[in-house]
């Protein structure tokens, strides 16, 4: 029984978190207006696949999101503090 129950939560989770995700990279998906009709069709079986496969997509994805922030650490850092800068005298 107790194995059914967590079955059935890791189901469920998987599923909320394939939705999530799937709408989020809709939105930037749909977002770019250069993108050609063969390139969008691409696009579009890609983002089933990473919909499906989010549990190896995401940890490689934010790695990937690390390594670019450790990359242009100086640039962010700058672009954050004239932001701290701007709002400090609003």
């Amino acid at each position: 029984m107790l194995h059914a129950l967590l079955f059935s939560l890791v189901i469920i989770v998987y599923l909320v978190m394939g939705y999530y995700l799937f709408n989020e990279w809709l939105f930037f998906f749909l977002q770019d207006e250069e993108m050609s009709s063969k390139q969008r069709s691409f696009y579009q079986m890609i983002l089933i696949i990473m919909t499906i496969l989010w549990p190896i997509v995401v940890p490689f994805a934010y790695l990937e999101l690390l390594k670019f922030h450790k990359k242009h650490k100086k640039d962010i850092d700058i672009l954050i503090n004239q932001t701290d800068e701007m709002m400090a005298n609003d």
